[in-house]
């Protein structure tokens, strides 16, 4: 009978055993140290102490110190790292289902995005969940424009330039090269030198990294179409979050979401004030009509048939073509 009860009790304790430890989780990020995404950063783990009583801990490798965004992913897998914020450059290589809000000029306003983020943010969770990750945030880092060292209006003005594409994505490159693009693949390390000597001639990003980057330094012209909003998350490695106290876990992504909704709009301010310090600093920016809009997502489109299937999965980019066209037909 003794054996009995402690058998008994023995198992009563091994839950609460096998989460005493602390849980250290390390993030890397491209953000720099000071910058709204590390700050965020750093709020968060403070948070999180305090919700777990001192369990979790959250140890940062900001400004890249950790690799770029392919590198943060393949640490995270060998568990050298167990989170990371990334953009859809990171995001593709865990699931390709993310790029689905990337498809160009077919999501066109922060409001847009938001209603289909939303509605489709469960399902790329789930897949990114079935490819080892949880989403502790979703986030974006602005609109992608495209920067050149000569005036850009219409989409024949970029295919006269060599524009920077991230290299080691052929598929992705493919579609470019449909929409009849001169592209040239390079690493993101590459591109200030690359501009400097003249390899490339125009690139496409968010006006707070072309700040920051001081890209826009050797390319003062910018077109001002939306093509795509550079759509992000912070994402960690199920392995490791596994290993926190299950009481915890809820508080502690409740914390991460609101961390994420304060950083999204912050960083939407940021990308306005980013884009007029660029103004004062010589960027010449070129606001296509409504005539020219409709050839820039002409263009767009030359390259749907090889982004789904190809990039993108079908199923993700007709579900975010359907409510894309959902959220206009509510806007009439």
């Amino acid at each position: 009978m003794k054996n009995r009860i402690a058998v008994a009790l023995l198992a009563l304790t091994l839950p609460t055993a096998a989460f005493a430890d602390k849980v250290t989780i390390k993030l890397g990020t491209l953000a720099p140290e000071g910058s709204e995404w590390h700050n965020a950063l750093t709020r968060m783990g403070q948070r999180w102490k305090t919700a777990s009583n001192g369990e979790v801990e959250l140890k940062i490798y900001p400004g890249g110190v950790a690799g770029d965004e392919g590198d943060m992913v393949r640490k995270t897998r060998i568990g050298q790292l167990h989170a990371a914020t990334i953009t859809n450059v990171g995001l593709g290589t865990i699931n390709r289902a993310t790029l689905a809000l990337q498809v160009p000029m077919m999501i066109q306003s922060w409001e847009e995005l938001d209603y289909v983020r939303n509605k489709i943010g469960p399902d790329l969770e789930k897949e990114l969940e079935g490819s080892g990750y949880y989403v502790l945030n979703w986030g974006d880092a602005g609109w992608v424009h495209f920067f050149g060292t000569a005036p850009i209006t219409t989409p024949d003005d970029l295919r006269k330039l060599k524009l920077f594409v991230w290299t080691g994505d052929p598929a992705s490159e493919n579609a470019w090269k449909v929409s009849k693009f001169n592209v040239v693949p390079l690493a993101s390390t590459e591109v200030l030198p690359g501009l400097q000597t003249k390899m490339i001639d125009a690139f496409q990003t968010t006006p707070v990294f072309a700040l920051s980057s001081q890209w826009f330094n050797q390319a003062k012209n910018m077109c001002k179409v939306n093509w795509a909003p550079l759509n992000g998350a912070t994402v960690v490695s199920k392995k490791q979050w596994d290993k926190v106290d299950p009481k915890y876990r809820a508080e502690l992504m409740k914390i991460a979401r609101e961390e994420g909704d304060i950083l999204k709009q912050d960083i939407r301010k940021l990308s306005d004030k980013a884009l007029a310090s660029m103004v004062e600093k010589g960027l010449k920016v070129i606001t296509p009509d409504a005539k020219v809009l409709a050839e820039w997502k002409k263009t767009a489109e030359l390259a749907y048939p090889d982004l789904r299937g190809k990039v993108v999965p079908e199923k993700f980019f007709d579900e975010v073509k359907r409510l894309s066209d959902e959220f206009h037909a509510g806007k009439k």
